[in-house]
């Protein structure tokens, strides 16, 4: 059982409204108070952080009561408290954040927020390791190289998708990225990759989209948005710009002198 122990006012109710949303069974005590006998976890504040001796204890801030709440359920259940996310990568990543072997948060945004999605995620936890899949090539290489300071892995996401089956559309890339959590990867730092034609082409076509005059994109600024360079709209306003040096050029026999 979960015993909330602090005397903490904001503590007290951040993890409190935590856990019933989550429909989790716990009790609540005054800090001074022996605790129940089927204690199994105590979520207090940093006050009293070594008054329990004899329970895992999880503490508690203010800010982080959702993040006291996934390390004490991963304790109640597991035993282990490692973070582990999970990204299936792609132009709207899944991403699954895993505490032990318990899946305590799971997102779907846009490939130019997913970073800050896992940044968060894994701030202030002990050794967190992020797993990528391998399978959209060009997003995963830009998330590699975009997260620093944390141990990333690259998955083998063969298999990782599993059948959907009525009224579970959309949720294929965040339960793909559950199983990229569960599977050990190899570490890496980079990944280097050279667009196909194919690749090219999308981009340059999503960059037609993006144009308010049809415009699309050069070969060359292709290939810095698929290195995660540019966005389509740098890449969109880069080529406007050389357009515009382009028809303030003299003609040839206009200079003066």
């Amino acid at each position: 059982m979960i015993v909330v122990a602090t005397d903490d006012f904001e503590v007290y109710h951040g993890v409190v409204n935590e856990l019933r949303e989550r429909g989790v069974t716990f009790t609540t005590i005054e800090p001074d108070e022996e605790l129940p006998e089927r204690t199994s976890v105590v979520v207090t504040d940093a006050e009293y952080a070594g008054a329990f001796p004899e329970a895992q204890t999880v503490v508690a801030d203010p800010d982080g009561a959702r993040r006291a709440v996934d390390g004490a359920l991963a304790t109640l259940r597991s035993g282990s408290g490692r973070t582990v996310v999970g990204v299936d990568p792609g132009r709207k990543p899944g991403i699954a954040v895993l505490t032990g072997e318990t899946v305590v948060a799971a997102f779907q945004v846009p490939l130019a927020d997913a970073v800050d999605v896992v940044e968060r995620e894994i701030t202030d936890a002990p050794d967190p390791v992020v797993r990528i899949g391998d399978g959209a090539r060009l997003q995963g290489a830009q998330l590699i190289t975009d997260l620093e300071d944390v141990r990333v892995e690259l998955v083998d996401e063969t298999g990782t998708t599993p059948y959907l089956g009525t009224g579970t559309r959309g949720m294929g890339d965040v339960l793909a990225a559950v199983n990229i959590a569960r599977l050990e990867g190899e570490p890496v730092d980079a990944r280097e990759i050279e667009p196909t034609e194919g690749e090219l082409r999308r981009i340059k076509e999503r960059s037609r989209e993006h144009s308010e005059t049809n415009r699309a994109i050069d070969d060359g600024l292709a290939r810095r948005v698929a290195a995660g360079e540019l966005t389509i709209g740098e890449a969109l306003s880069e080529h406007r710009r050389r357009d515009t040096d382009t028809d303030l050029e003299p003609e040839p026999g206009d200079e003066n002198g």
